[in-house]
């Protein structure tokens, strides 16, 4: 098999559902593949159909994300293969119901994943690409994280985070050969229902996305140029408005004095 002149993706949680979609879209595109999950059989198999369907080649790294030593194995694959030019952070997991009564360590798990796990595996990769003068990183955070007050528990403020540092790196890596991307699904039918506990048969069918879906309309908006793709939103301009009321903020969020209503301290200086 020829090495891809696009390069290697790595896909974690390539095993099913988004992650799996994105493997196939990838290798469909012409990339190899390195395919993250800690199903080794599922990626065996996967990797077998990509291999023989696109001729390209798929190599599996089966790690559980979970775990601080196979987050820094996939984190040193990245940083010492040199054909490896884009990761999509795709691994993560949610948690049902609200914080109070819920099992702490439930939450310090997702929050491995969601948080520490695409950290560690982000700085690797954007310090890697910026060495290659090449690469892109595809972080999936949710919508969610937009309108966090509307959904009960700790997952919503684990894709504001990913939102957040996205934005972060953003400015960070502006004008230089890293390409960035977030992308903010809505309800998108996969096994995550299963996995968190939930019923998808229960939602509205006009609110969920199919898996396909919304991975070609992400790569889309990467092809695009979109720094933030909200698969969902029909008009960019709300997005857009988001930004600028958030931008409008800026000058008064920090001052020497505090605001008036409050009436402490010295009045502010004409």
């Amino acid at each position: 098999m020829n090495t891809s002149p696009l390069g290697t993706a790595v896909v974690t949680g390539a095993s099913s559902g988004i992650g799996k979609i994105y493997a196939q879209r990838l290798a469909a595109r012409g990339y190899d593949l390195i395919l993250v999950a800690r199903n080794k059989t599922r990626l065996d198999e996967l990797a077998q159909e990509l291999a023989t369907g696109t001729g390209r080649t798929v190599d599996v790294l089966p790690a559980d994300l979970g775990k601080a030593e196979d987050v820094a194995k996939v984190a040193a694959r990245i940083t010492d293969d040199p054909a490896i030019t884009l990761l999509v952070n795709n691994a993560g997991a949610g948690t049902e119901g609200p914080v109070v009564g819920a099992d702490a360590a439930k939450i310090d798990a997702m929050v491995q994943l969601n948080v520490v796990a695409l950290t560690r595996l982000a700085v690797a990769a954007v310090n890697a690409f910026t060495a290659r003068g090449r690469g892109t990183l595809v972080n999936i955070a949710s919508v969610v994280a937009i309108i966090p007050e509307n959904f009960l528990g700790a997952y919503a403020a684990t894709k504001a985070y990913v939102l957040a540092f996205t934005q972060s790196l953003g400015t960070e890596l502006k004008d230089g050969p890293v390409r960035l991307q977030a992308v903010l699904p809505g309800l998108t039918r996969t096994e995550f229902f299963d996995r968190a506990g939930l019923d998808a048969a229960a939602l509205p069918a006009e609110m969920v996305m199919s898996a396909e879906d919304l991975v070609d309309a992400a790569l889309a908006g990467l092809d695009q140029g979109e720094v933030y793709t909200i698969p969902s939103l029909p008009d960019p301009a709300g997005w857009a408005a988001l930004v600028a009321a958030r931008g409008a903020l800026g000058p008064h969020l920090s001052r020497n004095t505090p605001a008036a209503r409050y009436g402490v301290g010295e009045p502010a200086a004409a």
